[in-house]
Protein backbone atom coordinates (compact mmCIF):
# COMPACT_ATOMS: atom_id res chain seq x y z
CA UNK A 1 0.00 0.00 0.00
CA UNK A 2 1.13 3.21 -0.84
CA UNK A 3 -0.18 6.27 0.51
CA UNK A 4 0.69 9.75 -0.22
CA UNK A 5 0.37 13.54 1.38
CA UNK A 6 1.13 16.49 -0.66
CA UNK A 7 1.69 19.09 1.79
CA UNK A 8 1.93 22.78 0.99
CA UNK A 9 3.69 24.88 3.59
CA UNK A 10 3.57 28.18 4.68
CA UNK A 11 -0.60 28.60 4.28
CA UNK A 12 -1.08 31.65 5.79
CA UNK A 13 1.50 33.52 4.51
CA UNK A 14 0.13 35.38 1.71
CA UNK A 15 -3.41 35.31 0.64
CA UNK A 16 -1.98 34.30 -2.77
CA UNK A 17 -0.56 31.29 -1.21
CA UNK A 18 -3.51 30.50 0.60
CA UNK A 19 -5.23 30.91 -3.29
CA UNK A 20 -2.73 28.33 -4.54
CA UNK A 21 -3.19 25.59 -1.51
CA UNK A 22 -6.81 25.80 -1.98
CA UNK A 23 -6.91 25.59 -6.18
CA UNK A 24 -4.16 22.70 -5.70
CA UNK A 25 -6.26 20.81 -3.39
CA UNK A 26 -9.79 20.87 -5.32
CA UNK A 27 -7.69 20.72 -8.67
CA UNK A 28 -4.99 18.60 -7.63
CA UNK A 29 -2.87 16.22 -5.39
CA UNK A 30 -2.34 18.91 -2.77
CA UNK A 31 -4.19 17.14 0.22
CA UNK A 32 -2.93 18.70 3.82
CA UNK A 33 -1.18 22.77 4.73
CA UNK A 34 0.69 23.80 7.40
CA UNK A 35 -0.94 27.46 8.92
CA UNK A 36 1.51 29.69 9.54
CA UNK A 37 0.12 31.42 12.98
CA UNK A 38 1.46 34.62 13.04
CA UNK A 39 1.27 35.42 9.37
CA UNK A 40 -0.13 38.15 7.81
CA UNK A 41 -3.09 36.34 5.58
CA UNK A 42 -3.87 33.83 8.69
CA UNK A 43 -7.35 34.89 9.32
CA UNK A 44 -7.92 34.33 5.31
CA UNK A 45 -5.95 30.60 5.56
CA UNK A 46 -8.74 29.99 8.36
CA UNK A 47 -11.71 30.93 6.30
CA UNK A 48 -10.97 29.36 3.54
CA UNK A 49 -9.64 26.07 4.98
CA UNK A 50 -12.96 25.88 6.71
CA UNK A 51 -14.63 25.94 3.78
CA UNK A 52 -12.67 22.89 2.36
CA UNK A 53 -12.66 20.09 5.42
CA UNK A 54 -11.28 17.18 3.24
CA UNK A 55 -7.67 19.66 3.42
CA UNK A 56 -6.00 18.65 6.06
CA UNK A 57 -4.46 21.40 8.49
CA UNK A 58 -1.10 21.42 10.58
CA UNK A 59 0.50 24.21 12.29
CA UNK A 60 3.63 25.52 10.57
CA UNK A 61 5.83 25.95 13.53
CA UNK A 62 7.67 29.93 13.16
CA UNK A 63 10.84 30.66 14.97
CA UNK A 64 12.41 32.72 12.21
CA UNK A 65 11.20 35.18 9.36
CA UNK A 66 7.92 36.50 10.77
CA UNK A 67 7.04 38.42 13.77
CA UNK A 68 6.50 36.53 17.13
CA UNK A 69 3.12 36.18 18.28
CA UNK A 70 3.73 37.07 21.86
CA UNK A 71 5.44 40.63 23.27
CA UNK A 72 8.99 41.09 22.35
CA UNK A 73 9.97 41.70 26.08
CA UNK A 74 8.70 37.64 26.56
CA UNK A 75 11.22 36.11 24.41
CA UNK A 76 14.27 38.58 24.61
CA UNK A 77 16.68 35.65 23.17
CA UNK A 78 14.16 35.11 20.25
CA UNK A 79 13.90 38.44 18.74
CA UNK A 80 16.22 41.42 17.53
CA UNK A 81 16.40 45.49 18.58
CA UNK A 82 13.39 45.66 16.41
CA UNK A 83 11.11 42.76 18.00
CA UNK A 84 11.08 40.40 14.95
CA UNK A 85 12.59 36.94 14.75
CA UNK A 86 15.33 36.07 13.28
CA UNK A 87 15.51 36.65 9.28
CA UNK A 88 17.15 33.43 7.90
CA UNK A 89 17.95 30.38 9.92
CA UNK A 90 21.85 30.38 9.83
CA UNK A 91 21.83 33.28 12.53
CA UNK A 92 18.90 30.93 14.36
CA UNK A 93 21.09 28.47 14.44
CA UNK A 94 24.16 30.30 15.36
CA UNK A 95 22.47 32.10 18.71
CA UNK A 96 21.51 28.63 18.87
CA UNK A 97 23.96 26.68 19.11
CA UNK A 98 25.87 29.09 21.79
CA UNK A 99 23.28 28.35 23.95
CA UNK A 100 21.66 32.16 23.26
CA UNK A 101 18.45 31.23 22.98
CA UNK A 102 15.90 30.20 25.82
CA UNK A 103 14.14 27.07 25.35
CA UNK A 104 11.72 28.45 28.19
CA UNK A 105 11.07 31.40 25.94
CA UNK A 106 10.59 28.91 22.61
CA UNK A 107 8.51 26.99 24.64
CA UNK A 108 6.52 29.77 25.46
CA UNK A 109 6.20 31.24 22.10
CA UNK A 110 5.44 27.56 20.37
CA UNK A 111 2.66 27.19 22.65
CA UNK A 112 1.08 30.10 21.98
CA UNK A 113 1.42 29.53 18.31
CA UNK A 114 -0.42 25.95 18.66
CA UNK A 115 -2.99 27.64 20.90
CA UNK A 116 -3.88 30.37 18.49
CA UNK A 117 -4.65 27.91 15.85
CA UNK A 118 -6.69 25.74 18.49
CA UNK A 119 -8.10 28.56 18.69
CA UNK A 120 -9.15 28.86 14.88
CA UNK A 121 -11.59 25.85 15.08
CA UNK A 122 -9.20 24.27 13.04
CA UNK A 123 -8.96 20.23 13.07
CA UNK A 124 -5.18 20.34 13.57
CA UNK A 125 -3.76 17.05 11.81
CA UNK A 126 -0.18 17.50 12.57
CA UNK A 127 2.67 19.69 13.32
CA UNK A 128 6.37 21.01 11.13
CA UNK A 129 8.19 23.95 11.37
CA UNK A 130 9.26 26.58 9.20
CA UNK A 131 13.18 25.64 8.02
CA UNK A 132 12.74 22.01 10.24
CA UNK A 133 13.61 24.20 13.23
CA UNK A 134 11.22 21.22 15.42
CA UNK A 135 14.18 18.84 14.91
CA UNK A 136 16.61 20.87 16.98
CA UNK A 137 17.67 18.84 20.53
CA UNK A 138 15.45 20.18 22.92
CA UNK A 139 13.35 22.28 20.33
CA UNK A 140 12.07 18.48 19.36
CA UNK A 141 10.73 17.67 22.84
CA UNK A 142 9.36 21.10 23.71
CA UNK A 143 7.62 20.33 20.16
CA UNK A 144 6.06 17.21 20.86
CA UNK A 145 5.24 17.75 24.47
CA UNK A 146 2.72 20.49 23.12
CA UNK A 147 1.23 18.35 20.59
CA UNK A 148 0.73 16.26 22.82
CA UNK A 149 -0.97 17.91 25.63
CA UNK A 150 -3.34 19.19 22.40
CA UNK A 151 -3.90 15.53 20.90
CA UNK A 152 -2.25 16.49 18.32
CA UNK A 153 -1.16 13.13 16.67
CA UNK A 154 1.05 13.52 13.75
CA UNK A 155 4.55 14.69 12.75
CA UNK A 156 7.00 16.01 10.48
CA UNK A 157 10.40 14.35 9.73
CA UNK A 158 12.27 15.51 6.95
CA UNK A 159 13.86 12.67 6.35
CA UNK A 160 14.64 13.63 3.40
CA UNK A 161 16.97 11.05 0.84
CA UNK A 162 20.42 11.83 0.83
CA UNK A 163 20.92 11.30 -3.37
CA UNK A 164 17.33 13.64 -3.87
CA UNK A 165 18.15 16.87 -5.12
CA UNK A 166 15.26 17.46 -7.47
CA UNK A 167 16.97 18.05 -10.41
CA UNK A 168 19.50 21.26 -9.07
CA UNK A 169 22.82 20.92 -8.50
CA UNK A 170 24.27 20.49 -4.49
CA UNK A 171 27.07 22.44 -2.91
CA UNK A 172 29.56 20.71 -0.71
CA UNK A 173 28.07 23.08 2.18
CA UNK A 174 24.47 22.42 1.23
CA UNK A 175 25.24 18.26 1.39
CA UNK A 176 26.87 19.10 4.85
CA UNK A 177 23.32 20.58 5.76
CA UNK A 178 21.76 17.76 4.35
CA UNK A 179 23.26 15.48 6.07
CA UNK A 180 22.84 16.95 9.51
CA UNK A 181 19.02 17.47 9.03
CA UNK A 182 19.14 13.81 8.24
CA UNK A 183 20.62 12.92 11.09
CA UNK A 184 18.50 15.46 13.19
CA UNK A 185 15.61 13.67 12.01
CA UNK A 186 16.30 10.49 12.41
CA UNK A 187 16.23 11.37 16.27
CA UNK A 188 13.36 13.11 16.19
CA UNK A 189 11.43 10.00 14.58
CA UNK A 190 12.75 7.80 17.05
CA UNK A 191 11.38 10.20 19.69
CA UNK A 192 8.24 10.56 18.38
CA UNK A 193 7.64 7.26 18.01
CA UNK A 194 8.61 6.39 21.23
CA UNK A 195 5.92 8.81 22.16
CA UNK A 196 3.12 7.50 20.25
CA UNK A 197 3.50 10.09 17.16
CA UNK A 198 2.23 8.97 13.65
CA UNK A 199 4.84 9.79 11.46
CA UNK A 200 5.09 9.20 7.34
CA UNK A 201 7.87 6.55 6.42
CA UNK A 202 9.78 8.47 3.93
CA UNK A 203 10.08 12.71 3.27
CA UNK A 204 10.62 14.19 0.01
CA UNK A 205 11.14 18.55 -0.81
CA UNK A 206 13.39 20.96 -2.10
CA UNK A 207 15.46 21.81 1.18
CA UNK A 208 18.31 23.85 -0.48
CA UNK A 209 15.86 26.35 -2.32
CA UNK A 210 14.25 25.96 -5.96
CA UNK A 211 10.80 24.38 -6.42
CA UNK A 212 9.91 21.11 -6.75
CA UNK A 213 9.64 20.65 -11.02
CA UNK A 214 7.05 18.49 -12.50
CA UNK A 215 9.38 15.93 -14.21
CA UNK A 216 10.61 15.65 -10.38
CA UNK A 217 7.68 14.93 -8.66
CA UNK A 218 6.84 12.01 -11.57
CA UNK A 219 10.06 10.58 -10.94
CA UNK A 220 9.34 10.17 -7.29
CA UNK A 221 5.77 9.24 -8.26
CA UNK A 222 6.99 6.21 -10.46
CA UNK A 223 9.37 4.75 -7.40
CA UNK A 224 7.58 5.90 -4.60
CA UNK A 225 8.10 3.15 -1.92
CA UNK A 226 5.89 1.23 0.03
CA UNK A 227 4.05 3.04 3.62
CA UNK A 228 3.46 6.96 3.67
CA UNK A 229 5.13 9.44 2.33
CA UNK A 230 5.16 13.33 2.64
CA UNK A 231 6.37 15.44 -0.54
CA UNK A 232 6.41 19.16 0.68
CA UNK A 233 6.00 21.85 -1.68
CA UNK A 234 5.66 25.58 -1.76
CA UNK A 235 3.08 27.05 -3.84
CA UNK A 236 1.81 30.33 -5.38
CA UNK A 237 0.00 32.09 -8.01
CA UNK A 238 2.10 35.22 -8.67
CA UNK A 239 5.89 34.52 -8.41
CA UNK A 240 6.72 38.57 -8.73
CA UNK A 241 4.41 39.21 -5.93
CA UNK A 242 5.47 36.81 -3.63
CA UNK A 243 8.79 37.36 -3.95
CA UNK A 244 8.55 41.00 -2.77
CA UNK A 245 6.35 40.31 0.14
CA UNK A 246 8.06 37.10 1.30
CA UNK A 247 11.53 38.54 0.45
CA UNK A 248 12.15 35.38 -1.41
CA UNK A 249 12.51 34.60 -4.88
CA UNK A 250 11.30 30.96 -5.39
CA UNK A 251 9.27 29.45 -8.14
CA UNK A 252 5.68 29.32 -6.52
CA UNK A 253 3.86 29.31 -9.83
CA UNK A 254 6.27 26.41 -10.63
CA UNK A 255 5.21 24.65 -7.76
CA UNK A 256 1.77 25.46 -8.17
CA UNK A 257 1.53 23.79 -11.65
CA UNK A 258 3.57 20.61 -10.12
CA UNK A 259 0.55 20.28 -8.09
CA UNK A 260 -2.06 20.62 -10.72
CA UNK A 261 0.17 17.67 -13.25
CA UNK A 262 -2.47 15.76 -14.93
CA UNK A 263 0.59 13.31 -15.71
CA UNK A 264 0.78 13.22 -11.98
CA UNK A 265 -2.83 12.18 -11.53
CA UNK A 266 -2.28 10.00 -14.06
CA UNK A 267 0.49 8.00 -12.42
CA UNK A 268 -0.98 7.92 -8.83
CA UNK A 269 -4.20 5.96 -10.45
CA UNK A 270 -1.68 3.30 -12.19
CA UNK A 271 0.88 2.50 -9.29
CA UNK A 272 -2.13 2.56 -6.94
CA UNK A 273 -1.31 5.32 -4.84
CA UNK A 274 -3.65 6.77 -2.61
CA UNK A 275 -3.77 10.86 -1.37
CA UNK A 276 -4.20 11.31 1.74
CA UNK A 277 -3.45 13.65 4.56
CA UNK A 278 -1.43 13.43 7.93
CA UNK A 279 -4.63 11.72 9.78
CA UNK A 280 -4.51 9.03 7.78
CA UNK A 281 -1.45 7.54 8.58
CA UNK A 282 -1.14 4.44 10.44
Amino acid sequence: MRKLIVNADDFGRHVLINDAVIQGHVEGCITSATLMPSAAAFDDAVTKAAAHPSLGVGVHLTLIGEKPLLPPEQIPSLVDENGQLAEKYPQFMARFFKGAVSLKEVRAELAAQIQKVVDSGLRITHIDSHQHLHVLPGIIDIALELAAAHQIKAVRIPSVPLGFTGGYSCTPGQFVGRSGLIFLAALARRKARQRGFRTPDHFFGIVAGGGLREESFLEILRKLPAGSTEIMIHPGTDNQALAAACGWAHQFEEELQTALSSQAKALLKERSITLASFRDIP
